[in-house]
């Protein structure tokens, strides 16, 4: 079990990744989380709304059985594989995120100031919940995928706007890290 619980190094992970891509690859498919947001509104009607929408969700039943798995994996390793929340932090960064407000630093993987129930239910929460979410779905349709169809499939097939759009996306974490969150906590 101590094997399950700890992280996998990268000689394990990688290949895991690229085994998963070949798959993807041979049966024609495309690696990627943010398209089942498009199947999700498809199916839920929203191609009486918009014709954007107009598309044969059964196509990408494939993706939305990953995105399931993905929520039961989680799940599941939420309950069974993290022995522990503590978190090994750099002390210099244990003391900038103290010193912008976050109380539990190490000690838990989510902080309660971004996704406890307070930050739900407060006015500053709810209107960054709300903008990040437009951004998000926004930058995801006009980069033509999100940061892992883009850094995984993107790159591993040797695409030139996957490779730009993964600069973009450090570029703007460097952003959001360094003045956007100082800002906002």
């Amino acid at each position: 079990m101590d094997f399950i619980l700890q992280p996998w190094p990268w000689y394990v992970g990688g290949p895991l990744i690229a085994i998963s891509l070949l798959l993807y690859f041979y049966f024609g498919k495309n690696f990627g989380a943010s398209t089942n947001f498009e199947t999700l509104c498809t199916m839920a009607g929203a191609g009486k709304v918009s014709d954007y929408f107009k598309k044969d969700w059964k196509e990408r039943d494939f993706a939305l059985l990953f995105v399931v798995g993905l929520i039961i994996g989680g799940f599941i390793s939420v309950l069974y594989l993290i022995p522990n929340q503590a978190i090994d932090l750099n002390p210099t960064t244990v003391k900038e995120l103290t010193d912008l407000g976050f109380l539990s630093v190490g000690n838990q993987y989510f902080p309660d100031e971004i996704f406890g129930i307070e930050a739900f239910s407060s006015v500053k929460g709810f209107i960054i919940l709300i903008v990040s979410g437009i951004l998000i779905g926004f930058g995801t349709r006009y980069a033509g995928g999100c940061t892992s169809g883009h850094a995984i499939t993107g790159l591993s097939s040797l695409q030139l706007p996957s490779l730009l759009a993964v600069i973009g996306f450090f570029i703007g974490g460097i952003i959001a890290t360094w003045f956007i969150i100082p800002i906002l906590f």
